[in-house]
């Protein structure tokens, strides 16, 4: 009889990174008094919806950076009691997504961990996003992993997408101009080593990006459920509207 092979551990990670800083600039007069992270879609803050997602898929401490009315984000996040929260403030200095995450890495550890934008909306298909991410990683292959969304598909985007996919999921920078067919969510799994490289100060996570690519160790995954974007009142609208309909539906169901 063959000897059975021990089943791997699951990978999961246990940290996660929050961007929290931004200005939310596209949403005012919205984030002139309200931090983007904390306006409501069906009576739940954007930066709670993020964090319910990553303690689900097993986060135990998350670092969220903080800015824009920083007092008040912080103020709320004393009700989360279900995970750590290290709070990385960037008050003095808007250090910019990838400057605010290399700013935090000695709080996220050595392993991969997630990175979300605050202000992300979306929801599950089949199978959780997260888990999929988690399912896909592979260390020794990958440095960065992006959740990808179709970019004809997400509600309130009008962009042209941000990056061109081969079949085994390795990604690349679309030209100039060019429509396709994948956008970024703000969701990824991150190898800490990635940073080793990085620039000191404020600088985008899109430097980590381009270094990856250039080792071709950037791999997305395409999310099959619902993704929006709430950059503008439109955007804001179109959710509220979806989500409105899609729980008044559960509640007579």
């Amino acid at each position: 009889m063959a000897k059975k092979s021990k089943k791997s551990k699951k990978f999961a990670p246990k940290t996660a990174m929050v961007l929290a800083a931004g200005l939310g600039l596209r949403l005012r007069p919205i984030t002139d008094k309200i931090p983007k992270p904390l306006v409501k879609i069906a009576d739940r803050t954007l930066l709670d919806h993020t964090l319910d997602r990553l303690v689900a898929a097993g986060v135990e401490r998350a670092v969220v950076n903080i800015h824009h009315l920083a007092d008040q984000v912080e103020q709320h996040l004393t009700n989360r009691q279900d995970l750590e929260i290290i709070i990385s403030s960037e008050t003095d200095d808007l250090l910019e997504t990838g400057g605010g995450v290399k700013k935090a890495l000695p709080h996220l550890g050595d392993e991969p961990f997630y990175i979300s934008n605050a202000d992300v909306l979306l929801l599950n298909g089949p199978s959780p996003a997260l888990g999929r991410l988690c399912e896909r990683w592979n260390d020794e292959e990958l440095d960065v992993l992006l959740l990808l969304h179709s970019t004809v598909e997400a509600y309130g985007y009008t962009g042209n997408g941000d990056f061109i996919a081969e079949p085994d999921g390795k990604l690349g920078r679309k030209m100039e101009r060019e429509v396709t067919p994948y956008l970024f969510t703000g969701v990824q799994i991150v190898h800490p080593r990635i940073f080793e490289a990085a620039p000191e100060g404020a600088f985008s996570l899109n430097v980590i990006y381009d270094t990856a690519i250039e080792a071709e160790r950037l791999f997305g995954v395409v999310h099959d459920g619902e993704w929006f974007h709430i950059g503008t009142p439109d955007g804001l609208t179109q959710a509220e509207v979806y989500m409105g309909q899609r729980f008044s539906g559960m509640r007579h169901r």
